[in-house]
């Protein structure tokens, strides 16, 4: 079976670990006409192909050993740093969808709203600055445990911190935040899902459960 670029979707294996996965496990990665290679986030990008596990460790030994070339047939130039640029592109990937929900009114920020917001149940996931002051992140953490009581499923919303204040202030501006939360609707829903890349790339555990969800209370 042949996708729209020509590519047999059964090929869709990382070419490190052989493993076969859905798309958003793996990400595709093609030779550029200057004979480097570039990540196709959005599996657009015309030309072969070859996909790699969607972690930080695997892109990183694709390239110690050599395997882009023999994957993409063709003799391209690998930066030893293309592990460093994923993860690059990945967060101004978060940070776009963060502003596309902030003006959807689907990403609200401050920890006053961030609380109301997880005690109303409103809440998708919040979001912490990673150094963010203990205090503040606590008593968050308290209305993500309570609620997690009252909820059908008794999982807590999961947590992320996948940038610091400085660097927030240089993908978001203005828009940076110390706190925030990603409420229901297309792009709120969008900025978990890439947050969740995210952090499944750099191989971290947040504050929640695996696979989308929250985490059981205990």
């Amino acid at each position: 079976m042949m996708d729209r670029k020509g590519e047999d979707v059964n090929d869709r294996q990382c070419i490190v670990t052989r493993e076969s996965g859905d798309t958003d496990m793996l990400i595709r990665f093609v030779a550029a006409p200057d004979g480097g290679v570039v990540a196709d986030l959005k599996r657009q990008l015309p030309g072969r192909g070859c996909w790699v596990k969607a972690e930080r460790a695997a892109v990183d030994k694709a390239v110690a050993k050599k395997l882009f070339a023999r994957a993409l047939k063709a003799g391209v130039t690998v930066s030893p740093d293309l592990g460093g640029e994923v993860d690059r592109l990945l967060s101004l990937q978060l940070a776009g969808m963060m502003n596309m929900a902030r003006k959807a009114g689907q990403f609200i920020t401050g920890a006053t709203k961030v609380d109301q917001a997880v005690r109303a149940m409103a809440a998708l996931a919040v979001f912490h600055a990673a150094d963010a002051a203990p205090d503040g992140v606590r008593k968050i953490d308290q209305a993500r445990k309570a609620m997690s009581f009252v909820r059908d499923d008794g999982m807590e919303i999961p947590s992320f911190r996948c940038f610091t204040e400085g660097e927030l202030e240089t993908l978001l501006g203005q828009n940076a935040f110390i706190h925030a939360a990603a409420l229901a609707g297309q792009a709120g829903e969008g900025v978990v899902k890439r947050a969740i890349m995210l952090e499944k790339y750099r191989g971290e555990s947040r504050v929640g459960a695996p696979d989308g969800a929250g985490q059981p209370n205990r």
